[in-house]
């Protein structure tokens, strides 16, 4: 298992972090549900940087299959705990040490508009296998941050298959588990008043994602989430048409994990492809500040030019003649990661978790408090109408990896492959 430093190299597996005062070991022993003894020399030691590995779904089992985006803290301190330590608080165990509602929503301008809209709208998430504590996680996490409930008998929650079918659901997977929670806790914490669909596929490849996505359409929703992707492939454009063309819907995806280069379907000129950034407090008027998300040269945000797909004609850079990714961004550094409920093959409990599987999540989350699309628009077109207004923040340092066209790889003013237009500044750029 590899784990990384927020802001270094990686660490050679099994290799110790000291931990530097009396809060610090407290927090990073309870977020890593470790029990071992602190040294008495550990008060004088730099506080150690956040650690995580891959969510075992970001492994594909099969050939073919896609991989979800999502990474999972397991030591260390988050942004969120050494905000905790700058403001004096000690956190109690088993509590969160990631980004909750309240931060997210601070964030990106959203808090007024959390509480007072998305009723009636259906946000869906499609992922594979079956999470079977869905319900009871969310109803966790919700509760924990006073969000309203959505349960199955309220009719906000619904879980089905592919084929959407409520009784028959796909074989219960423990990884896939911990990125429907992620997918789950990210859609309620920005839209708390929206209802969620979980659309389950079978299995992790494209045919059945793909029919996951049409049934989440077909059962009404108009914001639906994907936080899963693979290499590109002649076939990219083939599947544009069978699972992505849905006018009126928004669809993001999850830009990747690792690094500058294009995936897909966040290559399809359909979607909304959705980058990584890392996400702290300042001291800034807006209160927080955000770069591009990029530990290593093999993890960060993806970004790149498509081989395949047509460049969408609300794309207007010029250094790549086909689909450019990404479109927008939202937090997705695990090192500033955030907060989710799982129980399902862990310790019950409060993880911290990164990656882009939690950023295409947020901004489904954003088209949902903006409104119901009109009929026949392709909303990933939303975003560019608002381009360098202040409906958008413009990320414009860091970098996700070399490529020879700079904007590609290397944040920027204007439009860059890793944050696209930049991130959400309440809900202006994703209305129409």
């Amino acid at each position: 298992m590899r784990t990384t430093p927020a802001d270094g190299p990686t660490v050679t597996p099994g290799r110790r972090r000291r931990i530097g005062t009396a809060f610090a070991a407290t927090a990073a022993l309870a977020l890593a549900g470790l029990g071992t003894a602190v040294q008495a020399d550990a008060a004088t030691a730099a506080p150690a940087k956040a650690t995580w590995t891959k969510t075992p779904c970001a492994t594909p089992k099969h050939q073919g299959e896609l991989t979800c985006n999502s990474l999972r803290v397991t030591g260390g301190l988050t942004a969120f705990q050494k905000q905790q330590a700058a403001d004096g608080i000690t956190p109690k165990a088993a509590t969160p040490s990631g980004y909750g509602p309240s931060d997210l929503q601070s964030a990106y301008g959203l808090t007024s508009a959390a509480a007072s809209k998305g009723a009636g709208e259906t946000i869906a998430i499609v992922d594979a296998y079956n999470d079977p504590n869905a319900e009871a996680d969310l109803a966790k996490y919700r509760s924990y941050y006073g969000l309203p409930a959505c349960t199955k008998a309220s009719g906000c929650f619904k879980q089905v298959s592919q084929t959407g079918s409520t009784t028959s659901l796909p074989t219960n997977d423990a990884g896939w588990s911990e990125e429907i929670s992620l997918d789950l806790d990210m859609a309620s914490a920005i839209c708390p008043n929206c209802n969620i669909l979980l659309v389950e596929a079978k299995t992790p490849t494209m045919a059945n994602l793909g029919t996951a996505v049409n049934e989440a359409v077909k059962l009404g929703a108009k914001f639906v989430s994907n936080s899963y992707g693979g290499s590109e492939s002649s076939s990219d454009t083939s599947y544009d048409s069978s699972y992505f063309n849905h006018p009126g819907v928004a669809i993001t995806v999850s830009a990747g994990d690792a690094g500058y280069g294009a995936e897909y379907p966040a290559a399809s000129q359909y979607v909304t492809s959705v980058g990584g950034t890392a996400l702290s407090k300042s001291s800034t008027t807006r209160g927080w500040s955000e770069s591009v998300w990029n530990t290593s040269s093999t993890e960060g945000t993806g970004s790149g030019c498509s081989a395949y797909d047509a460049k969408p004609t609300w794309q207007t850079d010029t250094g790549c003649a086909k689909r450019t990714i990404s479109d927008v961004s939202a937090v997705a550094d695990p090192a500033t990661g955030v907060s989710v409920y799982d129980s399902y093959g862990v310790t019950a409990g409060f993880y911290t978790f990164g990656g882009t599987s939690a950023s295409s999540p947020i901004i489904a989350g954003v088209y949902a408090l903006a409104g119901t699309p009109s009929s026949s628009s392709y909303p990933a077109q939303f975003p560019y109408k608002s381009a360098g207004t202040s409906a958008l923040n413009d990320v414009t340092s860091g970098s996700n990896g070399s490529c020879t066209t700079s904007y590609l790889c290397t944040a920027g003013a204007g439009y860059d492959g890793p944050t696209g237009l930049g991130t959400p500044e309440g809900l202006s750029a994703f209305t129409g």
